[in-house]
């Protein structure tokens, strides 16, 4: 009996409390950020404001204090003033899904950006995507053929993998993703541009996905000049699509360019709302928000389906103790930096092995494979270490056998890491030449 009182008095409480605000004014605007009273929305809400002429901005909620919200428009906001009337028109942002998508060309909104029709899809997914429970995910054990020999050969990447791809500016970073794009054998290929130039949307659907690339991928696209909080959306969709297709068993490929400029949109809107700025100008949301969103990618439940994830992260000033940077590699499975000595040598792609590592690459090979790239490691990195050295003439041979080796295969190992960028190299192929390169040097 006093549990059916209680759902009665519940029943009464709810059917008395206020209804909630769905509508309220416009109350201040300090630079990016919108102020709004009389309106009660969750955070991440899609809310409409009114503008001049009967123009309408759409704006998310970012933040609130007190009965005030805080809004960050996806377009300029141009044309609104004092007064303005602000609606919810969804408490949740979804987004609509399905095979319709491949082939497109869409922005952070799903609006599409290459002149056709929007692409009807029937399923309805949340934009944030939904945790998978650690002990839920299947292993990394199969090996993905990414048509790179240096990766390939030396960097083994399996399906499921976090790669980090870092790099200064300049170095060949968009050309060696062009190359993964093209070569890697995925069933689906999800690419998010996000923060970058508005020229490389174009140019990356025609140099690097071609017509065929391009019916088996979608890509997710929001440039540099557009709404922080827009380039924010454009991330998750790319998360959620990349979600969608590996929960119906697709084993896919999503790049995303860059996870610095995500990082720098995060800083904008946690800026914009109050944060503090920490490491280099960073808030604490930042530091928050990449490890999660890292963790979308992966292996699927139990093993059905996977996202094999790329991220580019901009070394700025070629600094490898950026904050970014640093995050990156802490919260990756591995990382492949690029180097600017290699790169002005006209040595393309320009990997570092010195700096690079696969951390899932020991589970993928067997014990002689991994013996073969560790030694080719070593050889390289040696070689490296004492390059001034054996350039000036100042190492007397026979002093170390192992920089014996280095000098001795010198030119067969950058043979081996060199690669046109048109020219992809099947996974099998790769290994064997590994093989045949440390068999030379062993004999």
């Amino acid at each position: 009996m006093l549990d059916f009182d209680a759902a009665i008095a519940a029943d009464l409480q709810t059917a008395h409390a206020p209804p909630q605000a769905h509508s309220g004014t416009l109350v201040r605007l300090v630079g990016l950020t919108l102020e709004a009273r009389g309106v009660m929305a969750p955070l991440g809400a899609i809310c409409e404001i009114d503008g001049a002429d009967g123009a309408r901005i759409e704006a998310e909620v970012v933040g609130f204090n007190d009965k005030t919200i805080y809004l960050m428009p996806f377009t300029e906001a141009s044309g609104i003033g004092p007064g303005a009337a602000v609606r919810v028109i969804a408490n949740v942002a979804e987004v609509s899904l399905g095979p319709e998508l491949l082939g497109r060309v869409i922005d952070g909104r799903g609006e599409p950006l290459d002149g056709k029709p929007a692409p009807v899809c029937t399923d309805r997914l949340s934009l944030i995507g939904r945790p998978i429970n650690p002990m839920e995910r299947g292993p990394i054990d199969a090996v993905l053929d990414v048509g790179v020999k240096a990766i390939n050969g030396v960097l083994t990447v399996g399906r499921g993998q976090r790669l980090g791809l870092i790099a200064g500016s300049g170095v060949g970073k968009s050309v060696l993703l062009g190359m993964l794009t093209r070569f890697t054998k995925a069933d689906v290929v999800v690419i998010g541009l996000i923060g970058e130039r508005g020229r490389e949307v174009q140019a990356f659907i025609q140099e690097s996905l071609g017509e065929a690339g391009l019916a088996k991928s979608v890509l997710v696209a929001a440039p540099a000049n557009v709404s922080p909080v827009l380039r924010l959306k454009a991330t998750h969709m790319t998360h959620v699509i990349a979600e969608y297709f590996r929960d119906q068993g697709k084993n896919v490929l999503m790049l995303v360019d860059s996870l610095t400029r995500v990082a720098h949109a995060q800083r904008e809107v946690g800026l914009a709302i109050g944060e503090p700025p920490t490491a280099k100008g960073y808030p604490p949301s930042v530091f928050a928000f990449l490890p999660n969103l890292i963790e979308r990618a992966g292996v699927g439940r139990h093993g059905f389906g996977s996202i094999t994830a790329i991220y580019t992260v901009l070394a700025e000033g070629d600094d490898g103790n950026d904050p970014i940077v640093d995050i990156a590699r802490a919260s990756l499975d591995g990382q492949v930096m690029l180097s600017r000595q290699l790169a002005d040598a006209a040595h393309y792609p320009a990997i570092d092995l010195a700096g690079s590592i696969s951390r899932v690459m020991q589970n993928l090979l067997t014990p002689e494979q991994l013996k073969a790239a560790n030694r080719f490691r070593r050889l390289w990195t040696l070689y490296q270490q004492n390059q001034d050295l054996i350039q000036v003439g100042a190492y007397d041979a026979g002093t170390n056998p192992d920089l014996d080796a280095a000098i001795a295969m010198r030119e067969s190992m950058v043979d081996f890491l060199r690669q046109d960028m048109h020219d992809g190299v099947e996974y099998e192929m790769c290994r064997a030449t590994l093989s045949h390169v440390m068999g030379v040097t062993n004999g």
